[in-house]
């Protein structure tokens, strides 16, 4: 287990926290694998040359690639927003076959309670559809805590572009200084940092058999201000929070 004994440091009072969602309120163990060789595969019936993306980048990457051998390619516009049609109706597809055994990570429910008592706005920001985001939220009992959502399918950039983050917390009506963005991914952080938003890794649950040494390293050269190993210990974190005073 890595050495988190540095407590977070509180430097103005938090008014809103958004939360990554799989992985950090829930658990619902996509098959990640499937769902980039399911991009690359419609990448390359829209025109992309067979081998040339990866299926062991990231999503996101594997999407930004697409686009710039399509273009370099000269593939019509018309062509190009057939293809993210279809990748995003292909992930949506692979995504919902996870919702019946999408659970509540544990230690969720009492962190969103003690929060909403206190008077944090309380925002998701997921690369999941809108439809999963949803239906995850709602099968968990965690739906009831989120007003405000942005989701792979909301319209402008979505995560880890740090304008999805800045969207979110606009709508919620939180300043960067004000905010603070909770995940379980290394794109959390990097996301949260390039938006200038303070940030607070959670290592991964035990049912991801992720190595959490390397996790806490890479949330803590990505900028993390506190590393957490669960929930329970982000609860024991934020209660010792100062939330704002409502205006």
């Amino acid at each position: 287990m890595p050495d988190l004994s540095s407590e977070p440091k509180f430097l103005e009072p938090i008014l809103g926290i958004a939360f990554d969602l799989d992985g950090t309120l829930v658990l619902s163990h996509h098959d990640f694998g499937r769902i980039r060789s399911a991009v690359v595969r419609v990448a390359e019936r829209h025109g992309v040359v067979p081998g040339q993306l990866s299926v062991h980048e990231p999503v996101h990457r594997i999407v930004e690639a697409a686009r710039e051998a399509m273009r370099a390619a000269n593939v019509p516009d018309g062509e190009l927003w057939r293809f993210e049609a279809e990748y995003h109706k292909a992930i949506d597809a692979i995504e919902l076959e996870a919702l019946p055994r999408t659970v509540a990570r544990p230690g969720s429910e009492a962190l969103l309670q003690g929060l909403r008592g206190r008077g944090f706005r309380l925002g998701v920001l997921t690369r999941s559809s809108e439809a999963f985001a949803r239906a995850a939220l709602l099968r968990t009992g965690l739906g009831s805590y989120f007003a405000y959502l942005r989701s792979r399918s909301s319209p402008g950039p979505t995560k880890p572009s740090p304008e999805a983050l800045l969207a979110l917390l606009q709508e919620m009506g939180v300043p960067i200084e004000r905010a603070l963005f909770v995940g379980d991914h290394l794109l959390d952080a990097e996301c949260a940092t390039a938006a200038r938003v303070r940030f607070y890794g959670v290592l991964p649950d035990p049912s991801e058999k992720a190595d959490l040494d390397v996790a806490s390293e890479r949330f803590r050269a990505a900028g993390a201000s506190a590393i957490a190993r669960d929930l329970v210990e982000l609860t024991r974190y934020l209660t010792a929070a100062p939330a704002a005073r409502s205006a």
